[in-house]
C-alpha cells in the first residue's frame, strides 16, 4: 500500500465542466439524441387520433344538418304540390256545380217534349197553404199551368193533404183553376183527398170538376178563424206596465198586452165574417146543386169522406190511381208538382222562421 499523497490532478483539482462545442452538447443533438420512449409515442398517436375524430364528428354533424334541411325542403315542396292539387280539384268542382245550377235554372222541369204519349198529370198540395211554404200560390199555379199546357195531358189530379191556411193564397189558386178550365175545357181536373182537405184546402178543391176522397178522409171545415192571446192579467200580477204609443185610434187594436176594446173586437168580427161569406160563395159556385141544403156545412165542422159524399162536399170515394185508371182512363201518371231544390230548402230554413214569426204577430185571418 503506497503512502504517497494523492496528486493534484486527481484529488484537489476536479475536472472542469465541458464547454460548448465539446462532448456535453451531445444531449441536444438529434443525431446523438436517444429515441423517445414507447409511452410518449403512444400518447402522441392518441392525441392525433382524437383530433382526427373531432374533425370527423364535426364533418358528420354538418352533413347530417344538410341532409335534414334537404329532407325538409323536399317534403315542403311535396306538401305544397298536394295543397295546390286539392285547391285545383275544389275550384274545378265548384265550377261544375255552378254550371249545373245555371243549366238547372234555364231548363224547365217538365215539358211536352219530355212527356211523350198520353198521361194523367198530378199536382200535389201538401201541408199548410202559405206564401212561406212550398204549398204557395206561385208553385201550385205554375204546376197547374204546366199540366194544362202539356198536349199529352188527358186529365189532371189535384191531390190534397192540407189543413188549410191563407185565404189569399187559396183565392189565387181558385181563380186560376177557373180560368184554366175555361181555356182548356177538354182537360178535366179532379181533386183527390188524402188524409185531410179542410178550410182553405177545400176552398181550392171546390174549383175542380169533381172531388174524390177516402172514406176516412176529413173534409170540410168551411170557416175562418183569427186567434191570439191576452196577457193583461199576467202583467198586472208581475207588476209590468204597458206603454203603447200609436198614431191612429185603432192602430194598436188586439194588442195582447192591452185590454180588448169592444169596438175593435166587433170590427175584426165583421172582417172575418166577410171573408167567410166569400168562402161560402166560392164553394157554392164550385159545387152548385151537389151541396146538401144544410147550414151546418158552413159552420166550420169537418166530416169523414163517406159523410162528405152524402152532404155533397165530395162526389165519390177513390184514390189517385183509381181516378187515373177509372175516371180519366190513363194509368200513366206524371208528377208536375214543383219541388224545392237544395238551395231553396237551405234558404227557407234560414229565412222562413223569422218571416213566419213576423207574420204571426200580425194575426192575419186564416182558414184552418
Amino acid at each position: 500500500m503506497s503512502d504517497k499523497p494523492n496528486s493534484p490532478e486527481t484529488s484537489e483539482n476536479p475536472a472542469p465542466p465541458a464547454s460548448p462545442g465539446t462532448h456535453g452538447d451531445s444531449a441536444a443533438d438529434p443525431w446523438t439524441q436517444a429515441p423517445e420512449t414507447p409511452a410518449a409515442a403512444v400518447q402522441s398517436i392518441a392525441e392525433s387520433k382524437a383530433k382526427a375524430e373531432d374533425i370527423d364528428a364535426t364533418s358528420g354533424k354538418n352533413l347530417e344538418w344538410e341532409r335534414n334541411l334537404l329532407n325538409r325542403l323536399s317534403f315542403a315542396a311535396v306538401n305544397e304540390q298536394r295543397r295546390a292539387r286539392r285547391w285545383s280539384v275544389f275550384f274545378k268542382g265548384l265550377g261544375f256545380v255552378y254550371l249545373f245550377m245555371v243549366l238547372y235554372m234555364f231548363f224547365p222541369k217538365q215539358s211536352s217534349e219530355i212527356h211523350l204519349g198520353r198521361h194523367t198529370a198530378l199536382v200535389e198540395i201538401s201541408g199548410e197553404i202559405s206564401d212561406q211554404s212550398m204549398a204557395n200560390a206561385d208553385n201550385i199555379i205554375g204546376s197547374l199551368r204546366d199540366a194544362f199546357e202539356d198536349k199529352g195531358t188527358k186529365g189532371i189530379i189535384l191531390r190534397i193533404n192540407s189543413p188549410g191556411g191563407s185565404p189569399v193564397q187559396a183565392g189565387y189558386v181558385y181563380d186560376e183553376i177557373v180560368r184554366l178550365r175555361a181555356k182548356y175545357p177538354e182537360t178535366p181536373i179532379y181533386t183527390v183527398v188524402a188524409d185531410l182537405c179542410a178550410s182553405a184546402a177545400y176552398y181550392i178543391a171546390s174549383s175542380t170538376d169533381k172531388i174524390y176522397a177516402d172514406k176516412a178522409s176529413l173534409v170540410g171545415s168551411i170557416g175562418v178563424l183569427m186567434d191570439g192571446y191576452g196577457f193583461v192579467e199576467t202583467m198586472k200580477k208581475l207588476g209590468v206596465e204597458r206603454r203603447l204609443l200609436t198614431a191612429g185610434e185603432h192602430k194598436g187594436m188586439l194588442d195582447p198586452f192591452s185590454p180588448v176594446k169592444e169596438s175593435d173586437k166587433q170590427f175584426m168580427q165583421d172582417l172575418i165574417n166577410n171573408v167567410h161569406v166569400q168562402f161560402i160563395e166560392a164553394v157554392k159556385k164550385g159545387r152548385g146543386k151537389r151541396l146538401k141544403d144544410d147550414p151546418l156545412l158552413f159552420s166550420g165542422l169537418v166530416w169523414s169522406g163517406d159523410k162528405a159524399v152524402v152532404n155533397g162536399l165530395a162526389d165519390g170515394l177513390g184514390s189517385a190511381s183509381y181516378v187515373a185508371r177509372e175516371i180519366i182512363g190513363e194509368e200513366n201518371i206524371v208528377d208536375y208538382t214543383a219541388r224545392a231544390d237544395f238551395f231553396s230548402r237551405f234558404a227557407n230554413k234560414i229565412g222562413a222562421a223569422s218571416a213566419q214569426s213576423i207574420a204571426g204577430q200580425l194575426a192575419a185571418p186564416s182558414m184552418k
